[in-house]
């Protein structure tokens, strides 16, 4: 998903953790730091952090590029982040180097034997850059594909080209997700708003947690002929 190198800012202060207002930018840093040396699957040790408001930068190198993505997920974990970007390069230990030729092997079994991810997706790598490419029916599949190919040894990038068809006009597209955040309740489905135009669906309104904006998200990536989601959903106190 390039979305995976998309980084949106969230506002306001969720009910219930009107806590995280009182943590001065020093403290939210010193808990990120934590975070990241917590996580057993991230390699803390030249990541560097800074915090301004709430908003914090990832700098520094990582191992591998599945590594990368570990960094910024364990950041989002933490009470108090509003913002996340990260400027994280991958610098490969020597056990993870290979040649453009083994990976692309490698590429080619990872798309092969994942069940999710269609035979129209194909990849190319040059220097270590993984470029996926081909049209799919359903977003999923779309992530499924990066999904597969980001942990292999000496992938230091993923560009996610894959498209997607529409299946479906704006009117069925804006119903369906409708449907789906009022079945999923705890989404506080009366809070947020859908539109859809052609395949492109922009929620917006508000929500009181960061999970019910993923959750969302999610909701509306599932329903059939969505290209693309835009998130403007607020979080409120």
């Amino acid at each position: 998903m390039e979305c995976a190198g998309t980084h949106r800012a969230l506002f306001g202060c969720p009910k219930g953790i009107a806590e995280i207002m009182t943590k001065t930018d020093i403290q939210l840093k010193q808990d990120v730091e934590a975070e990241l040396h917590w996580d057993p699957k991230v390699n803390a040790a030249r990541i560097g952090v800074s915090v301004d408001s709430g908003a914090v930068s990832l700098f520094g190198a990582v191992d591998t590029y599945e590594q990368k993505w570990g960094a910024e997920d364990a950041t989002k974990r933490v009470r108090g982040v509003r913002a996340v970007a990260q400027d994280l390069t991958v610098k490969l230990l020597t056990d993870h180097e290979r040649s453009d030729s083994e990976i692309a092997g490698a590429l080619q079994r990872a798309l092969e034997w994942d069940v999710c991810v269609p035979q129209a997706v194909t990849a190319t790598v040059y220097l270590g850059a993984v470029t996926l490419a081909g049209r799919v029916a359903w977003n999923y599949e779309r992530d499924a594909a990066e999904r597969a190919v980001r942990h292999l040894k000496g992938v230091v990038t993923v560009h996610n080209g894959i498209t997607l068809e529409p299946l479906a006009s704006a009117a069925q597209v804006n119903a369906q997700v409708q449907a789906a955040l009022h079945r999923q309740g705890n989404l506080g489905s009366d809070s947020i708003l859908v539109e859809a135009v052609g395949g492109e669906v922009t929620l917006s309104g508000f929500a009181s947690t960061w999970q019910s904006i993923v959750d969302a998200e999610n909701a509306a990536w599932a329903a059939p002929g969505v290209t693309q989601v835009l998130d403007q959903v607020k979080l409120i106190p």
